[in-house]
This record gives C-alpha cells, sequence and structure tokens, in this order.
C-alpha cells in the first residue's frame, strides 16, 4: 500500500505572469504556458535524460527510447519553468505517437521530490497520431513545474514522437461523471435460492414504483412494488429497495426492471460462490515472492522469480538494515509482496495469515465444505496438506525470518518490513525491479503479529507438521517476551519506497496475541494477562470495522470461537452476537445494505476489506448462535461488493458483467501495457476512500460523496489497489457464503454427542463418546466426525474404527452397535494422545453429515 502523498500549499509566492489575474479569472485569450510545443525551430527548451537524443528536424520532437529500462522515469523527455497558479483549471494536450504502441506516462508535476503530480495520465501511444487531451486544476501556485514525458519501463526499443504540445489556463473544470449504468442495482453474481433478495432502485418518485423480476427468457416471473427508502447519505441519491426474496426457482440470466430500467443479469442458485471461494485464495500464489510463477499453473500469470538476486535485482536472500540501525543481514526471501508493489509488510501480511488459517480452523467449530489438497493448483499440491495452509505457510515462513537473531539488540523483536529504498514506477515486473532494498527497524506491533500468528500456526499445523509447529510456537514464545521487554518501540510515519504502517497504539496486538498464544498452550500467564486487559471487556467491534492497525476483534473472535477453558466464555461469545448486531443494524440502515458505517460517513482506505471484516463478525454470530438473521445478514451484505452499490459495478475482478479490473498493480499492469494481464480473477479492490489522496482521484473526484469516491483505474492507489489483507476477508467469507449451499436453514439436529474426559495425564488421556439418536427415525449404520483443536491424536479406540487424517477424524461403528433406534446411544472411547501445547475437547460434531448437538 502506497504511502499517501500530502499536498502542501506553498506560501509567499508571488502572482505569476500568464494572463491570469488575482481571481484565477482567464482572459478570453489564455496564453500558451509551453514554450516551443510545436518544434518549428528545433527543440529548445526541451531536454532529454542521457540516454536519448531528441530530433525535431521533421518538425515534431522525436527520439529513439532504449530498451531494456526498469522505471518510466528512466528515459524522460520534458520542459522545466512552467508557471501554475492556484486554483486554476489549465488544459493540456499533445499529439503523439509510438512505434510500436507502448504506454507512454504525461505529467505536470513539482520538479523535485515528493515529485507531486498535479496531472497524470499514462495513454498507449500508437503508429497512427492521436491527440491527448487533459484537464486538471492546480492545488498549489508554483514558478517552476514541469511537463514530462516518461517513457522508460519498456523492454524492447521503441520511437516516440510528439507535437503540438499545449498547456493553457482559463479551462472549463472537468467534471467526471461515472457510467453507473441502469439505476437498478443488483448482486451482479446472484442471489441464493433461498436466501434474501433484494436490489437498489435509484429514482425521485415519492411512492413506490413496480418491478418486474423477468426469466433469460424475458418471462415475467415476479412483481411487486418498491419501498421507498429516502436520501441515501452513503450515495446522496434517493433511492427505493426492491425485495423478491419470496422467489426462489433457481436459473441463470435473470433481470430486474423498475422506473424504466433493467438491471444487468444475475443468477440465481446454490453454489454462487463455489469458484469465488477458490479463486479468491488463487489470488495469493502469483503474488509471491522469491518464486518463478508457473505459468502452467496460472495460464496468463507465468513470470521469473521476483527478488532472488538475478540481475537487475539486488535479491532478499542477504538484506541489510537501513543505514545505522543493525550490524548484521537476514534471508528474507520468499512471503507474498504486499499490494501492488514490491514490498513486504509484517503486519498487512500478519492479519492476513491470520484470516486464511483462521478460515481453515473454522471447520473445527462450525460446518464447512472443508479445504483439500489439491484444490488451489499451486506447486505443494499433493503433499498431503490443505493447500490453504500450504499457501498461508508461504507468508508465515517470511514472517518467521524477520525475527531478530539472537545475541543481537532487540533479540526476539520483528523487523517492520522489508521494501525498495525508492517507489518503483508502472508497470514493473519483480524479476526486473532494480532498487536495493533494506530491512526497517524492529517494531512492537510486528513483534506482536508474529506472536499471534506463530502462535496460531503452531497448534494448526501441529496436525501436519510436527516440526513446523514447534519452530513457530518457540518464535511466539520469543516475540512475546521481547515485545513484553520493548513495549513501545513504533514503526515512524512517513517514508519513501513503502508504506509506512505505523501504530502507536498496540495494546491491541498484546490482546490479540495473547489470545492465540492462551488459545495454543492454555497457560496460565496468558489468561492472566486476557482477564487483565482493559480490552477484554470493552468493545472491540467498531463502526469502522478491523484492520490490520486494530487487532483486538481477530483475538475476542477466537476466544468466542474455540474451545478453551477461558473464565466467562459466555460473556465473550455474546459481545462478539453484540458487535454482529450493530453491523445488521448498519446494514438496515442503508439503502444499499452495507454492513458499514464509519464515522462522518467518511469511507476509509480499503473500505472493501472492511466491509467483509463486518461481515466475518456476522458470520461468527451465525456459528454461536445458529440464527438465520445473522446467515442472512452475510448473504446480503456481500450483495454491495458484488454489485448493489451505487457506481452498478462489482469490485471483484471476474465477477460480474461490470467489474472493477484495473486495480492498482505494477505487474498486472495491462491498463498501461497490453502485453501484462489483469488482476487474476477474484482480486478485491480496496473500493471508496474518501480521503482520494493520488492524483487520478483529486483530479476528478474532488467533492464526492462517500460510496462516490472511487475510480477503476490503475493510477489510482487511494481506491483501486489490491492487497493480501485484503483479498484474505474476501476469501473467508466466500467460503463460508459457499458453505450455506441454497442459504436455507440446515435441517434441525437429530443426534447429540457428549465428550468427556476422564482422566488426563502427561502423554495421554481417557476419552468417553457417547451418541444418541434423538431423532424419529432410526440410524442404520453412522459415521462420526470432528476435528482435534491442537493436532491431538488416538491411540487406540473401543465401540468404532478411527481414521485421522490432519486433525479431523472419522470414526465409524462397530456391527454391534451401528444401529441406533430413537432414544438409544452408543457408548464409544479412546485413549488420546496430546498435541505439542493445549488439550481442549473438540465442539462440533456431525453424523452421517448432520450436525449434533453438544
Amino acid at each position: 500500500m502506497r504511502t499517501p502523498l500530502r499536498l502542501v500549499p506553498l506560501a509567499g509566492l508571488a502572482l505569476l505572469a500568464g494572463g491570469l489575474t488575482a481571481s484565477g479569472t482567464a482572459y478570453a485569450d489564455p496564453p500558451e504556458q509551453i514554450i516551443n510545443g510545436t518544434f518549428d525551430s528545433g527543440h529548445a527548451p526541451w531536454w532529454g535524460t542521457g540516454n536519448i537524443t531528441l530530433d525535431s528536424s521533421g518538425g515534431r520532437l522525436c527520439a529513439d527510447i532504449p530498451g531494456s529500462t526498469s522505471n518510466p522515469w528512466d528515459v524522460i523527455i520534458g520542459q522545466n519553468d512552467i508557471p501554475l497558479v492556484a486554483g486554476e483549471t489549465y488544459a493540456f494536450s499533445v499529439d503523439a505517437t509510438g512505434s510500436p504502441a507502448k504506454p507512454a506516462k504525461m505529467l505536470v508535476q513539482l520538479p523535485v521530490d515528493p515529485y507531486t503530480q498535479y496531472l497524470s495520465a499514462t495513454p498507449t501511444v500508437s503508429e497512427a497520431s492521436a491527440t491527448y487531451d487533459y484537464t486538471f486544476t492546480a492545488p498549489v501556485s508554483l514558478p517552476n513545474a514541469q511537463v514530462a514525458f516518461q517513457i522508460g519501463g519498456s523492454a524492447a526499443p521503441w520511437r516516440f514522437c510528439v507535437d503540438n504540445v499545449s498547456l493553457k489556463g482559463g479551462a472549463a473544470p472537468e467534471v467526471y461523471v461515472p457510467d453507473t449504468g441502469p439505476r437498478v442495482r443488483v448482486n451482479q453474481v446472484g442471489y441464493l435460492t433461498a436466501g434474501p433478495k433484494r436490489a437498489t432502485v435509484v429514482t425521485d418518485a415519492a411512492a413506490g414504483v413496480a418491478w418486474e423480476l423477468r426469466s433469460a427468457a424475458d418471462a415475467v416471473v415476479a412483481s411487486g412494488v418498491t419501498a421507498p427508502r429516502g436520501l441515501d447519505a452513503t450515495s446522496g441519491q434517493a433511492i427505493h429497495t426492491i425485495d423478491f426474496s419470496g422467489y426462489a426457482t433457481a436459473g441463470t440470466g435473470y433481470t430486474l426492471r423498475a422506473d424504466g430500467e433493467t438491471s444487468r443479469p444475475f443468477d440465481i442458485g446454490a453454489d454462487l460462490y463455489d469458484s469465488l471461494a477458490t479463486d479468491a485464495l488463487k489470488f495469493y500464489y502469483p503474488q509471491r515472492s522469491g518464486i518463478a510463477i508457473d505459468n502452467a499453473l496460472r495460464p496468463g500469470y507465468g513470470r521469473p522469480a521476483g527478488h532472488v538476486g538475478v540481475a537487475p535485482n539486488s535479491g532478499d536472500t542477504s538484506v541489510a538494515c537501513l543505514p545505522g540501525t543493525c550490524d548484521y543481514s537476514l534471508n528474507v526471501a520468499g512471503g507474498w509482496y504486499d499490494a501492488g508493489d514490491h514490498g513486504k509488510y509484517v503486519v498487512n501480511g500478519g492479519i492476513s495469515v491470520f484470516q486464511l488459517v483462521n478460515e481453515f480452523e473454522r471447520t473445527s467449530y462450525a460446518r464447512s465444505g472443508g479445504f483439500t489438497d489439491g484444490e488451489l493448483d499451486i506447486p505443494e499440491s499433493g503433499n498431503g496438506v490443505p493447500d490453504i495452509l500450504d499457501e498461508a505457510r508461504w507468508e508465515q515462513e517470511f514472517l518467521l525470518s524477520m525475527q531478530v537473531p539472537a545475541g543481537k539488540p532487540l533479540a526476539g523483536m520483528v523487523h517492520h518490513k522489508i521494501h525498495d529504498d525508492n517507489w518503483t514506477g508502472l508497470p514493473l515486473l519483480p524479476n526486473l525491479d532494480p532498487q536495493e532494498r533494506h530491512l526497517h527497524p524492529p517494531s512492537t506491533a510486528a513483534t506482536l503479529n508474529l506472536a499471534a500468528t506463530a502462535a496460531q500456526s503452531a497448534r494448526v499445523y501441529a496436525a501436519y507438521d510436527k516440526a513446523f509447529a514447534q519452530r513457530n510456537l518457540a518464535a511466539a514464545r520469543k516475540a512475546w517476551t521481547a515485545a513484553l521487554a520493548h513495549p513501545a518501540v513504533y514503526a515512524p510515519a512517513g517514508g519513501v519506497g513503502g508504506g509506512p504502517y505505523d501504530d502507536t497504539d498496540v495494546t491491541d496486538e498484546f490482546y490479540w496475541a495473547a489470545a492465540e498464544l492462551y488459545l495454543t498452550t492454555g497457560e496460565a500467564q496468558f489468561k492472566n494477562y486476557l482477564l487483565a486487559s482493559p480490552l477484554h471487556t470493552a468493545p472491540v467491534f467498531g463502526a469502522g470495522g478491523f484492520d490490520w492497525g486494530h487487532t483486538a476483534g481477530l483475538g475476542r473472535l477466537d476466544l468466542a470461537l474455540l474451545p478453551s477453558a477461558i473464565p466467562n466464555r459466555a460473556a465473550i461469545r455474546a459481545s462478539v452476537v453484540a458487535g454482529a448486531q450493530s453491523y445488521l443494524a448498519a446494514q438496515a440502515a442503508n439503502g444499499y445494505a452495507i454492513a458499514y458505517a464509519p464515522n462522518g460517513n467518511a469511507f476509509d482506505w480499503g473500505s472493501n476489506a472492511l466491509v467483509a471484516n463486518n461481515l466475518i463478525v456476522v458470520a461468527a454470530a451465525y456459528d454461536i448462535t445458529g440464527q438465520a438473521t445473522y446467515r442472512n445478514g452475510v448473504v446480503e451484505g456481500m450483495d454491495y461488493l458484488l454489485g448493489r452499490n451505487a457506481l452498478n459495478m462489482s469490485y471483484v475482478t471476474g465477477y460480474g458483467e461490470v467489474n472493477s479490473h484495473n486495480q492498482h498493480s505494477r505487474w498486472y499492469s495491462h491498463q498501461l501495457n497490453p502485453d501484462l494481464p489483469n488482476p487474476p480473477k477474484g482480486t478485491l479492490s480496496g473500493g471508496p476512500n474518501s480521503s482520494i489522496q493520488d492524483p487520478v482521484a483529486q483530479q476528478k473526484l474532488v467533492g464526492c460523496v462517500a460510496q462516490f469516491c472511487y475510480i477503476d483505474d490503475i493510477e489510482s492507489w487511494s481506491t483501486n489497489e489490491l492487497t493480501v489483507n485484503w483479498n484474505a476477508p474476501l476469501a473467508w467469507i466466500s467460503a463460508f457464503l459457499a458453505d450455506q449451499g441454497a442459504g436455507g436453514s440446515p435441517a434441525a439436529s437429530s443426534c447429540s454427542v457428549t465428550y468427556t474426559k476422564h482422566a488426563e495425564w502427561a502423554d495421554g488421556s481417557n476419552i468417553e463418546i457417547v451418541v444418541r439418536n434423538t431423532g424419529t427415525t432410526t440410524i442404520n449404520g453412522w459415521s462420526l466426525k470432528w476435528s482435534f483443536p491442537t493436532g491431538q491424536s488416538i491411540d487406540s479406540a473401543w465401540g468404532m474404527t478411527t481414521s485421522q487424517s490432519g486433525p479431523t477424524v472419522t470414526a465409524t461403528n462397530l456391527g454391534y452397535n451401528g444401529k441406533l433406534v430413537p432414544g438409544a446411544s452408543a457408548y464409544l472411547g479412546f485413549i488420546g494422545k496430546p498435541g505439542l501445547f493445549a488439550n481442549p475437547n473438540p465442539v462440533f460434531f456431525t453424523l452421517n453429515g448432520a450436525s449434533c448437538t453438544g
């Protein structure tokens, strides 16, 4: 995630020459600000970088651009000392060609650090001459702005020519009006057959208007009248709601018609989220650093390994600290690139690993389709471990590598991040990044992220790789001890080459880490820390949702849902349900059913991920209570991300008729280079951001209202970035929805299970299980399943035959106890081997695929 640039007005500058009055009013014929833009007499005062020769002999300015450059600014043609007046709107125009066709970045900017851009456009120029016209409003007065064409970054040489370059004040301000399509807004993927089905209509009608649901054959299959909702604060629109929940026939190509408008098409069915649940996880493999991406596994996305020390990379296999901060180097190869840049950040990686592993861990306490080995088509597929855990491990190994070695100052702490010393341009494949990279100093926040994810990984991976689990627990303990010794080491704000991820309140990270360490070890020291923390009884699910900088909710969720001996667990679970209720209240109050109500209606950077995180809380309430209102809240909450929003677009690449697909990325840069792909299918855009920090957003979205503070442009890094921590909640929620089938309530339980630990010793325990038929029909043959929470296993069993795959146990009847008439019970037992750590009882059982009560 980029560091937002701050535009600072320059005080004390006199009004500049050039036909502008003090009020900024233009003369009737505003003067030209560009000198010699027609190149009729040479090309002075235009200049070029030393790797090109300017040629104006043909009445236009041309240059042969060398290949094998990395960044757009490696080759520049420019003119300096262009005067700008704050508040004035300028028209920029140029005729340009490229042979062969290549992207050319056109800028009006501050000519010195931080190179603030007032106009930024990157058209692809071709052999056919075309005129490119743009307008922008100068936010500051400058005597020395720069017009620049940045034309580097191409592997192959090409020829670039410009003519009739013009910059004039007095232009009419450009009014950007997004194409929002039909005024009927729907989930463009579709609606679960038995789930809620609502849409939003933008209309000024005071009373309800008629609506029709039409099949793919254009037959009316349902109808009704809209419900007026008044003015929606998040969009500034007058809206109505269509509720067609009563229609429950599966099919494809449905549309809604109302107020003279027809929606984009959508489906109704029971398996709408299966592919998204997989695609959202497949996003991570092409984000990997330190490994070549196999085109056979991701057709169209293959690329060489990035940052492995092959020129021009400096590599991540031996990275030194920033000068003056440490005397060692670390091998921090691997991990995921955090976002659309080449940086790797512990706090963003931490929450992402947690949510992927937590998505898997949910199978131990709730009905879930489960995760398999081979479903993601990654290099590790076929190793006997579910692919989701293999993918999460790729990043967790990186997090472990960022820990300060023993014997060094701050040993056990964790370096905050590693990234380039300067920002790189777009497009730029990771293997072509020429920048030097450095480790940034440790921080308490990063250290606690490792303590939390390593403790979580220790218990979850124990069933698959005990050595890896032990390594994680050791690292978690070291990190916790180091954080207690250094509780206020904060990452600085600002900087270049990577996002700061600064955070000066780490009480929430301490709470999260203590929760994970307690759930894994059961040790009193962590329980006591939790019980003494003010956060333990405080509301932690705020209006804006949780994220990398607000992690107490992660600890609260796990304490509520995972088995442990934490005191007053009922109150912890009730607090999650209360948080879910607050998000459902926000959803009900919003005409677009957004489970997100930030203070002041100011949408945050990454608002789409915050929406998804809030839906995770609602899903957790469903797992706790089993009440349909929470399940339905998650189902309807997803509508916003997939098209039922003010912009009438899906924010997930490849899903919905109109979807975001130009997310900010250096290697998914199809918008800038047709030879490169768009982001993979299943990639979530950051979404509306009221602060609009980037130049493209500032040019086009000034004065935007909440939902409209978004543009699907690769240069809009403040509204349209992709990140690993935004796709993680998308994957989590998509998997939850895929588990809901058609969206109806599951059948009532017809069995009960009691699980009693009669005795426990250092290396074993004696367990009794009683399975009772609470239904009205006889069970002839049964298969009982459960998952051990911390890597336990069975040594010997009676009354059943058992098999175990990872943490999951399958127990089947013996001949004599396979028939259970209503009210009958089967008495089973086993000698258990403890996991590496705590030995809590499992909490979720299924009998012949149906859930049993505890």
